[in-house]
């Protein structure tokens, strides 16, 4: 059974492994399972519109399987309002092609959870590499957007206990941009949910069927 990695910057090589790889408009690999999006981090308003033709063509892909990561982060010098409008478009983007969001998030959760209710999305959202208080992911949860974790979790007693209470029908693992294998997380995952390793594969594959492979 495969350890599922919903988001990561690493090429997999464990033949154990299905990992959702994170491109951007530039990238030219997509030959495995992939998501793309216009990170805030690397908005350029010069080439917004070429890169939403980009996107709205690769999110037509077989490979891909997710738009993102995109989404909101106010620790950047990026213009919070600029931020907004790329991601309302790429929101759009979603809906159209019916893939389902990873978000990246910086100190804009409240602003995630408004332009969830304002918009009423039918695509999944899933607020990627969590790692706030149980305050926060009760919000996101309560408004139907999911979690995911990963390594920073491993050593964080705090997120430890955010884990333990999220559902696990609303939980997903990933690696992100670090080298730690995906089956550190899920070992420590299981632990804390007091399941067996393999129960926990099964549910996150559920979940991956479910709500990322619904249309496909």
């Amino acid at each position: 059974m495969d350890f599922i990695d919903i988001h990561t910057h690493k090429k997999q090589l464990s033949e154990n492994v299905f990992s959702v790889a994170n491109k951007y408009p530039v990238s030219l690999d997509f030959t495995s399972p992939f998501s793309i999006g216009i990170h805030p981090w690397f908005i350029n308003k010069n080439k917004i519109e070429a890169e939403l033709l980009i996107l709205a063509k690769k999110l037509q892909h077989k490979n891909c399987v997710a738009l993102g990561e995109c989404g909101l982060d106010k620790v950047i010098k990026t213009d919070f309002e600029l931020q907004k409008t790329v991601f309302k478009k790429q929101i759009q983007l979603s809906e159209k092609y019916q893939k389902p969001l990873i978000i990246h998030c910086v100190k804009a959760y409240q602003d995630i959870v408004e332009l969830k209710k304002e918009l009423k999305p039918t695509q999944v959202w899933l607020v990627h590499g969590f790692n706030k208080n149980w305050q926060v992911a009760q919000s996101l949860l309560k408004n139907g957007i999911l979690l995911s974790f990963g390594t920073a979790m491993i050593n964080h007693k705090k997120l430890q206990e955010v884990v333990a209470k999220v559902p696990l029908e609303k939980l997903f693992l990933e690696t992100d941009d670090k080298d730690d294998a995906i089956v550190e997380v899920y070992v420590k995952v299981a632990k804390l949910k007091g399941v067996p390793l393999e129960i926990l594969q099964q549910k996150i594959q559920e979940n991956f069927k479910q709500l990322f492979l619904k249309t496909t």
